[in-house]
Protein backbone atom coordinates (compact mmCIF):
# COMPACT_ATOMS: atom_id res chain seq x y z
CA UNK A 1 0.00 0.00 0.00
CA UNK A 2 1.27 3.81 -1.02
CA UNK A 3 1.47 6.30 1.43
CA UNK A 4 2.25 10.41 1.33
CA UNK A 5 3.97 11.22 4.33
CA UNK A 6 4.22 15.21 3.52
CA UNK A 7 1.18 16.61 1.60
CA UNK A 8 2.23 20.17 -0.41
CA UNK A 9 -0.25 22.30 -2.20
CA UNK A 10 1.01 24.84 -4.72
CA UNK A 11 -1.41 28.55 -4.77
CA UNK A 12 -1.52 31.00 -6.50
CA UNK A 13 -3.36 33.11 -9.65
CA UNK A 14 -3.42 31.52 -13.18
CA UNK A 15 -0.52 32.05 -15.37
CA UNK A 16 2.04 32.42 -12.69
CA UNK A 17 3.89 28.97 -13.61
CA UNK A 18 2.95 26.77 -11.12
CA UNK A 19 1.96 23.68 -12.84
CA UNK A 20 5.71 24.45 -14.51
CA UNK A 21 7.24 24.75 -11.52
CA UNK A 22 6.05 21.06 -10.38
CA UNK A 23 7.20 19.65 -13.76
CA UNK A 24 10.50 20.95 -13.32
CA UNK A 25 10.88 19.75 -9.85
CA UNK A 26 8.94 16.26 -10.43
CA UNK A 27 10.24 15.34 -14.08
CA UNK A 28 13.28 17.75 -14.26
CA UNK A 29 11.97 19.14 -17.85
CA UNK A 30 10.43 22.48 -18.69
CA UNK A 31 7.28 22.87 -21.50
CA UNK A 32 8.30 26.11 -22.77
CA UNK A 33 6.55 25.17 -26.31
CA UNK A 34 3.37 23.84 -24.89
CA UNK A 35 0.60 26.01 -25.16
CA UNK A 36 -1.11 27.33 -21.77
CA UNK A 37 -3.23 25.01 -20.28
CA UNK A 38 -5.76 25.83 -17.08
CA UNK A 39 -5.53 23.88 -14.19
CA UNK A 40 -9.14 21.98 -13.79
CA UNK A 41 -9.55 21.64 -9.46
CA UNK A 42 -6.50 20.37 -8.87
CA UNK A 43 -3.46 17.64 -10.17
CA UNK A 44 -1.38 15.35 -8.43
CA UNK A 45 1.91 14.04 -8.57
CA UNK A 46 4.27 12.77 -5.71
CA UNK A 47 7.79 12.24 -5.24
CA UNK A 48 10.23 10.69 -2.88
CA UNK A 49 12.88 12.47 -1.15
CA UNK A 50 15.40 12.15 1.55
CA UNK A 51 16.29 14.56 4.88
CA UNK A 52 18.42 13.33 7.63
CA UNK A 53 19.05 10.25 5.60
CA UNK A 54 15.86 9.09 6.02
CA UNK A 55 12.94 9.07 3.04
CA UNK A 56 9.73 10.52 2.84
CA UNK A 57 6.94 10.52 0.05
CA UNK A 58 5.26 13.97 -0.52
CA UNK A 59 2.21 14.28 -2.54
CA UNK A 60 2.37 17.46 -4.25
CA UNK A 61 -0.67 19.00 -5.31
CA UNK A 62 -0.93 21.83 -8.33
CA UNK A 63 -4.90 23.48 -7.65
CA UNK A 64 -6.23 25.52 -9.86
CA UNK A 65 -5.32 29.52 -10.44
CA UNK A 66 -8.67 30.60 -11.91
CA UNK A 67 -11.25 32.10 -9.91
CA UNK A 68 -14.06 30.02 -11.51
CA UNK A 69 -12.50 27.10 -9.68
CA UNK A 70 -12.38 28.22 -6.08
CA UNK A 71 -15.01 26.69 -4.66
CA UNK A 72 -13.76 23.47 -6.31
CA UNK A 73 -9.65 23.63 -5.33
CA UNK A 74 -10.52 24.52 -1.57
CA UNK A 75 -11.05 21.30 -0.61
CA UNK A 76 -7.60 20.44 -1.66
CA UNK A 77 -6.31 22.66 0.90
CA UNK A 78 -6.87 20.53 3.57
CA UNK A 79 -4.76 18.28 5.46
CA UNK A 80 -1.82 19.95 3.78
CA UNK A 81 1.43 20.26 6.15
CA UNK A 82 2.71 23.24 3.94
CA UNK A 83 1.94 25.20 0.80
CA UNK A 84 3.61 26.36 -1.50
CA UNK A 85 2.54 30.36 -2.75
CA UNK A 86 3.02 31.65 -6.11
CA UNK A 87 3.63 34.99 -7.44
CA UNK A 88 5.06 36.65 -10.73
CA UNK A 89 7.67 39.39 -9.61
CA UNK A 90 6.86 41.41 -12.76
CA UNK A 91 2.99 40.97 -12.00
CA UNK A 92 1.51 43.40 -9.04
CA UNK A 93 -1.63 41.65 -9.64
CA UNK A 94 -0.43 38.00 -8.67
CA UNK A 95 1.29 39.63 -5.77
CA UNK A 96 -2.34 41.34 -4.44
CA UNK A 97 -3.69 37.73 -5.16
CA UNK A 98 -0.70 35.77 -3.03
CA UNK A 99 -2.56 37.54 0.12
CA UNK A 100 -5.66 35.94 -1.26
CA UNK A 101 -4.96 32.48 -1.67
CA UNK A 102 -3.13 32.64 2.00
CA UNK A 103 -6.50 33.87 3.27
CA UNK A 104 -8.04 30.71 1.88
CA UNK A 105 -5.46 28.16 2.75
CA UNK A 106 -6.28 30.06 6.39
CA UNK A 107 -9.75 29.26 6.79
CA UNK A 108 -8.62 25.72 5.72
CA UNK A 109 -5.09 24.82 7.50
CA UNK A 110 -4.33 27.83 9.97
CA UNK A 111 -1.39 25.68 11.21
CA UNK A 112 -0.08 24.72 7.40
CA UNK A 113 3.85 26.18 6.73
CA UNK A 114 3.45 28.68 3.86
CA UNK A 115 6.05 29.30 1.10
CA UNK A 116 6.30 32.32 -0.95
CA UNK A 117 7.68 31.51 -4.63
CA UNK A 118 8.51 34.07 -6.87
CA UNK A 119 8.15 32.56 -10.15
CA UNK A 120 9.97 33.16 -13.60
CA UNK A 121 13.24 34.08 -12.47
CA UNK A 122 15.13 33.52 -16.09
CA UNK A 123 12.55 36.33 -17.70
CA UNK A 124 13.74 38.81 -14.94
CA UNK A 125 17.52 37.80 -15.31
CA UNK A 126 17.46 38.56 -19.03
CA UNK A 127 15.12 41.79 -18.71
CA UNK A 128 12.94 40.00 -20.79
CA UNK A 129 10.15 41.23 -17.75
CA UNK A 130 10.47 44.34 -15.58
CA UNK A 131 9.62 43.55 -11.79
CA UNK A 132 6.87 45.69 -10.34
CA UNK A 133 6.52 43.83 -7.40
CA UNK A 134 9.58 45.57 -4.62
CA UNK A 135 12.11 43.25 -3.44
CA UNK A 136 11.81 45.20 0.09
CA UNK A 137 7.93 44.32 0.21
CA UNK A 138 8.43 40.78 -0.25
CA UNK A 139 11.16 40.22 2.48
CA UNK A 140 9.21 42.39 4.68
CA UNK A 141 6.13 40.09 4.20
CA UNK A 142 8.27 36.86 4.38
CA UNK A 143 9.59 37.40 7.48
CA UNK A 144 6.09 36.16 8.66
CA UNK A 145 6.36 32.76 6.71
CA UNK A 146 9.44 30.11 6.30
CA UNK A 147 10.61 31.61 3.32
CA UNK A 148 10.84 32.95 -0.10
CA UNK A 149 12.32 31.64 -2.75
CA UNK A 150 13.09 33.11 -6.36
CA UNK A 151 12.68 30.27 -8.98
CA UNK A 152 13.15 29.61 -12.60
CA UNK A 153 10.80 26.58 -13.94
CA UNK A 154 13.26 26.94 -16.97
CA UNK A 155 16.77 26.92 -15.87
CA UNK A 156 15.45 25.07 -12.45
CA UNK A 157 17.39 27.47 -10.33
CA UNK A 158 16.10 27.35 -6.71
CA UNK A 159 13.21 24.78 -7.53
CA UNK A 160 14.75 22.01 -5.68
CA UNK A 161 15.80 24.23 -2.75
CA UNK A 162 12.13 25.04 -2.25
CA UNK A 163 11.29 21.74 -1.53
CA UNK A 164 13.96 20.39 -0.01
CA UNK A 165 13.74 23.00 2.61
CA UNK A 166 10.15 21.70 2.53
CA UNK A 167 10.96 18.80 3.45
CA UNK A 168 13.76 19.15 5.98
CA UNK A 169 11.03 21.74 7.93
CA UNK A 170 8.74 19.11 7.90
CA UNK A 171 10.95 16.41 8.93
CA UNK A 172 12.02 18.50 11.98
CA UNK A 173 8.52 18.79 13.05
CA UNK A 174 8.25 16.48 15.65
CA UNK A 175 4.40 16.52 16.32
CA UNK A 176 4.16 15.98 12.39
CA UNK A 177 6.77 13.22 12.74
CA UNK A 178 4.86 11.62 15.20
CA UNK A 179 1.77 11.36 13.32
CA UNK A 180 3.47 10.28 9.90
CA UNK A 181 5.16 7.26 12.29
CA UNK A 182 2.01 6.46 12.73
CA UNK A 183 0.51 5.84 9.86
CA UNK A 184 3.39 4.48 8.75
CA UNK A 185 2.44 1.38 11.40
CA UNK A 186 -1.08 1.50 10.56
CA UNK A 187 -0.34 0.95 7.05
CA UNK A 188 2.16 -2.12 7.89
CA UNK A 189 -0.63 -3.44 9.91
CA UNK A 190 -3.38 -2.82 7.48
CA UNK A 191 -0.94 -4.46 4.55
CA UNK A 192 -0.44 -7.57 6.76
CA UNK A 193 -4.25 -8.09 7.50
CA UNK A 194 -4.65 -7.56 3.82
CA UNK A 195 -1.83 -10.14 3.19
CA UNK A 196 -3.11 -12.60 5.35
CA UNK A 197 -6.61 -12.56 3.95
CA UNK A 198 -5.96 -13.08 0.46
CA UNK A 199 -3.30 -15.71 2.17
CA UNK A 200 -6.45 -17.36 3.89
CA UNK A 201 -8.38 -17.64 0.38
CA UNK A 202 -5.81 -18.62 -2.11
CA UNK A 203 -7.16 -21.77 -3.74
CA UNK A 204 -3.78 -22.62 -5.21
Amino acid sequence: MSRCDFKIVLLGSEHVGKTSLVLRFVNCRFNGGTPYQNTIGAAFCAKTMQSNGKDFNIGIWDTAGSERYEAMTRMYYRGAHAAIVCYEPSSLESWARLRHWLQELRTVEEECKVYLCGTKKDLLDAGAVTREVPEDIVATYSQGHRGHFLTSSKTGENVDELFQKIVDDCAADMRLMKNVEELRLQLMKDEAIYKSKRKDFCSC
